[in-house]
């Protein structure tokens, strides 16, 4: 799952982006408002943390922008402010959550991930793909009462093809989904990335349609 963050506190947004990073998304970073439009009408990402605040256009602006472009993505908005009046502004706009600065690290986390559920075409807390267990909450994945151990971005893969069940998802799909725009890794990543999982998980589970990409049967 990638993640824009537009956020002009350099600390924070170091922050928001380790954090992040540590929960297996992939993060792009911009101190600006004109960019933050640039960068969501560019690439799906999956939700923006969008300060109110930001230089060059407000977060309330680069929202109206995005829901003018019929851009859905799930938005939540960060502000100093805690006037009710910035809140009904921010939602009223198209915003999908609301957070006051300062706030918890952990509560915002939660906050992203449920965004993310809610925005699925399968809005719920478990994905099921054949004998595999997806807790999008937990961010665990089981087979029967065993829990496998899978790497951040292994998790990753997995979910975005559970959430897209039944549909082919590109090699270049799951490759924008898993990195940001700093990573320069290899073309054949996601291939190998793939044989981890049908390793650890059963060879059956995600199917290859030769060139098109991958799937895990509806």
């Amino acid at each position: 799952m990638r993640i824009l963050i537009a956020e002009d506190e350099a600390d924070l947004a170091r922050t928001l982006r380790k954090a992040l990073i540590e929960e297996g998304y992939a993060v792009d970073c911009t101190p600006h408002g004109d960019a933050a439009v640039e960068k969501a009408t560019a690439v799906p990402y999956d939700a923006i943390v969008l300060d109110v605040m930001l230089p060059r256009r407000s977060g309330f602006e680069v929202l109206a922008a995005l829901r003018e472009q019929a851009i859905r993505t799930p938005v939540l908005i960060l502000t100093a402010r805690d006037a009710v009046d910035d809140r009904v502004r921010g939602l009223n706009a198209g915003a999908d959550d609301y957070m006051t600065k300062p706030f918890a690290l952990k509560e915002l986390l939660a906050r992203v991930r449920a965004l993310i559920r809610r925005a699925s075409p399968e809005p719920v807390n478990e994905l099921v793909a054949g004998p595999i267990v997806v807790d999008t909450c937990a961010r665990v994945v089981r087979h029967g009462d065993t829990v496998i151990d899978l790497t951040a971005r292994e998790y990753a893969i997995l979910e975005l093809l559970a959430r897209r069940k039944g549909r082919v998802v590109t090699r270049s799909a799951i490759y924008d989904h898993v990195y940001d725009e700093r990573d320069d890794t290899l073309s054949n990543v996601v291939d190998v990335f793939i044989a981890t999982l049908r390793r650890k998980l059963g060879a059956d589970l995600i199917r290859t349609r030769r060139g098109h990409g991958y799937m895990i049967d509806g």
